[in-house]
């Protein structure tokens, strides 16, 4: 089995799609990350929607987005790649156009455009792993997959502490924030498609194979929702316990989410590389075993008090995050591995459909469990991703 060992710059940029597109992901990234966490207050305060109302656009956008991975799964099969991805930036263009146009009180304006932003954060995933895997192949994929996610990272913690630095601004700020995203997406979108990768002739059989079912991988999408919860834990679990329950200061969940940014953009290549001696399926199940022991040190730590309990919970955290890393870095190189190269689209779009139904739930989830304890929140956490390594590994 090929392994890659060490890091080399030059050959991963090479591998993640040349400097241009590096560059592309970045400011993509950047103008996510100055307007995705504060969308929520764009509506509450601009435009002058309620809370419950505002909350509840976005995730049906996120939720609605997901319809479009089908078709975006058969563009890539006919060859497309950087295409698709310029065009799940341009999409965000038209959403921020439309936030940016409606008017305040008019809820099903903002709904549409959260609606226009879930189609393209849906979308990107999926066509960027497949321009990824077209221009790299075996374990250089992997950590050019990797390599890419730590870059978003980067570029996502960089715009999100540049948004809170401007909220002092009020309205105005959150207007020109959204501006500022919908340029910063307009220039991803011309630099990612000015690299012109489209897949190989060979790989993409000369009849029409639409029709041609793609890998199942039934075991694998079903694992993969349960697998997608870490993503919410340190947005949404973490801060829900230590503020609410635990009577934390605000402080604990703000440290462990920068602890989170900081660890992913340092370790996710290295990780990577590190596990690539091992099988895909093998480390993808040992991110879960890390996430379940994670659980259950959550579990332990809640029950420490609160002198103890918050610095326990923010200690307990790092492992989180690195099962965290571990998935990033296993699930979707093991779906380019698995699938035959003309329906990877296809696969893709699959996977992506369970990561984005489990980001979906997993608030809901998540919420509706935190009130009957932490046994109920870490244990069914826990026990579900067991199972879903069990599932993987076999």
């Amino acid at each position: 089995m090929a392994t890659t060992t060490r890091i080399r710059p030059r050959a991963l940029l090479r591998a993640s799609g040349g400097p241009r597109y590096a560059v592309a992901l970045a400011v993509d990234a950047l103008g996510t990350g100055l307007l995705r966490p504060f969308l929520l207050l764009y509506g509450v305060t601009v435009l002058r929607l309620s809370a419950p109302a505002t909350g509840t656009a976005m995730t049906a956008g996120a939720v609605a987005g997901l319809v479009c991975m089908p078709a975006v799964g058969r563009w890539l099969d006919r060859g497309a790649r950087s295409t698709v991805v310029a065009a799940s930036m341009l999409v965000r263009v038209l959403g921020v156009a439309l936030l940016l146009a409606t008017p305040a009180g008019h809820l099903w304006l903002f709904a549409t455009a959260a609606l226009f932003l879930g189609i393209g954060n849906q979308a990107w995933p999926a066509a960027h792993a497949a321009l990824v895997a077209t221009v790299a192949h075996g374990r250089e994929r992997d950590a050019a997959l990797a390599g890419g996610r730590a870059l978003r990272n980067a570029g996502l913690g960089a715009g999100g502490l540049l948004a809170t630095a401007c909220l002092a601004g009020g309205t105005t700020a959150l207007q020109a924030l959204a501006a500022v995203t919908g340029l910063a997406y307009l220039a991803a979108a011309a630099l990612a498609w000015s690299v012109h990768v489209n897949a190989h002739p060979a790989a993409t059989p000369a009849k029409d194979n639409d029709d041609e079912p793609a890998p199942r991988m039934r075991a694998l999408l079903a694992a993969n929702v349960i697998y997608a919860f870490c993503l919410n834990v340190t947005e949404v679990a973490l801060p829900l316990v230590l503020v609410t329950q635990m009577h934390a200061s605000p402080m604990w969940p703000a440290a462990i989410f920068v602890t989170n940014t900081v660890m992913v953009v340092t370790l996710q290549i290295p990780v990577t590389v590190l596990t690539s001696r091992f099988p895909r399926r093998s480390v993808l199940a040992i991110a879960g075993v890390v996430a379940t022991a994670s659980y259950l040190g959550f579990l332990a730590a809640t029950s420490l008090g609160h002198g103890w309990g918050a610095p326990a919970v923010a200690a307990v955290s790092v492992f989180c995050t690195l099962g965290e890393i571990i998935y990033a870095g296993s699930a979707t190189a093991l779906v380019t591995a698995l699938a035959p190269a003309h329906v990877l689209g296809r696969a893709l779009s699959r996977f992506q459909l369970s990561t984005g139904f489990g980001l979906a739930v997993s608030p809901a989830v998540i919420t509706a469990l935190a009130p009957h304890g932490p046994a109920a929140l870490w244990g069914s956490l826990a026990a579900a991703t067991l199972l879903s390594a069990s599932a993987v590994a076999r």
